[in-house]
């Protein structure tokens, strides 16, 4: 999903947290990101009421939670050359499954912002799966809701190391950088027709 259907920034939800909690940006890159809070809500291991007390135990202020939640997805932006892309793929009768390391906050912002989702016939996130890329539980399940063999599958991502995993569980894999490349990609594998 990350820089493939939505472009994101990590850097904007610190600053984002860091405006709503009067810390600065570096305090809040570090309480966020590495004491790895943020992963643990994307693996599924806190909840966004969790995740919202500890914010509030840190700063000694009663934080409202909707705020927090905006705050640190309000980071988004779609990659709109990857809709038509969507489509033609629908046409063409493809079942597309969401893979993605993403928490309950992210989903539901996309889920309300963008009309990209819902071209999705399932989807695997990470908080649901209790894994992130690139574990292997994490690419078992998608295959399982991609409900064909590995190389009946294509997969791409922004990230060499997931590509990588994908690929040795037998699905073609690339990735991706424009959506023009990923379209030659598609041609060549014969995913999609000119």
């Amino acid at each position: 999903m990350g820089n493939v259907l939505v472009h994101f920034s990590h850097q904007k939800m610190c600053r984002n947290i860091a405006t709503l909690c009067g810390w600065s940006e570096p305090e809040t890159t570090r309480f966020l990101m590495d004491e790895g809070r943020q992963w643990k809500l994307e693996r599924g291991e806190i909840s966004e009421e969790q995740f919202h007390d500890e914010f509030c135990q840190a700063t000694g202020k009663p934080l409202n939670i909707d705020e927090l939640r905006h705050a640190a997805a309000d980071i988004f932006w779609l990659n709109d050359s990857i809709v038509p892309v969507l489509h033609r793929l629908k046409e063409a009768g493809r079942r597309l499954v969401l893979l993605s390391n993403t928490s309950i906050t992210h989903l539901n912002f996309i889920e309300r912002n963008f009309n990209v989702l819902e071209l999705m016939d399932d989807r695997v996130t990470s908080f649901e799966a209790g894994a992130i890329k690139p574990e292997n539980r994490i690419y078992e399940v998608a295959l399982s809701k991609a409900m064909c063999d590995p190389h009946e599958c294509f997969y791409t991502d922004d990230i060499e190391a997931y590509i990588h995993k994908a690929e040795t569980f037998g699905i073609h894999s690339r990735i991706y950088t424009t959506t023009e490349r990923l379209l030659d990609s598609l041609r060549e594998l014969e995913v999609l027709s000119c």
